[in-house]
């Protein structure tokens, strides 16, 4: 940032990135066991990756699955990794949000 009045500033910030972001987010909530996919290692190794973002129109899009600890609501759970996501993509990447899509795919622990 060079300080002049008027400059233009831009943030390159890469998918990987944003990922990764909302991964953190998700596993500091209470509840969440782990960010991946649930049952046997090799359908998760097919069925792609555990965390995906993209941009749309300048909004930013996460879908993330998600192992849950046992006997956790997962209502409240949903809701609480959805907000810790916003949080961190609009606070701490500055980026505007467009939807974040939270899936359950196992229960364990």
């Amino acid at each position: 940032m060079d300080g002049t009045p008027g400059a233009t500033r831009i943030l390159t910030v890469r998918r990987r990135v944003i990922g990764t972001m909302a991964r953190t987010a998700a596993e500091s909530q209470p509840g969440v066991l782990r960010v991946g996919r649930g049952g046997a290692a090799f359908w998760a190794w097919l069925a792609g990756p555990a965390v995906t973002a993209r941009v749309r129109a300048d909004r930013v899009h996460v879908r993330l699955f998600v192992v849950a600890r046992r006997n956790e609501p997962l209502a409240g759970l949903v809701r609480r990794v959805r907000h810790a996501i916003a949080e961190t993509i609009e606070r701490q990447l500055g980026l505007e949000l467009g939807e974040v899509t939270v899936l359950i795919d196992g229960v364990g622990g």
